[in-house]
């Protein structure tokens, strides 16, 4: 297996939530010009349209990632600017 790294620290939604040990999710990632679907694992569940961050590439498509919020659209209290 040959880990993606085209598709490690992109963002990208969930389309499908994860449950995280119990098993993946999907999430769109925009790369390489287009948008491409990955498997999804993160160590907590994350909710289908959930932003996330890939933190891992596992090759044959599937990716590790963790929630994730943009620092520079939030003042820190969850209000956008």
């Amino acid at each position: 297996m040959t880990p993606d790294e085209a598709v490690v620290g992109r963002t990208g939604k969930l389309v499908v939530g994860t449950r995280g040990a119990g098993g993946p999710g999907e999430v769109l990632v925009q790369v390489r010009g287009g948008t491409e679907t990955f498997l999804a694992y993160s160590d907590e569940p994350l909710e289908r349209g959930a932003t996330v961050l890939v933190i891992e590439s596992r090759g044959c498509r599937q990716v590790a990632v963790m929630a994730w919020s943009d620092p520079l659209l939030s003042d820190g209290e969850g209000d956008a600017r």
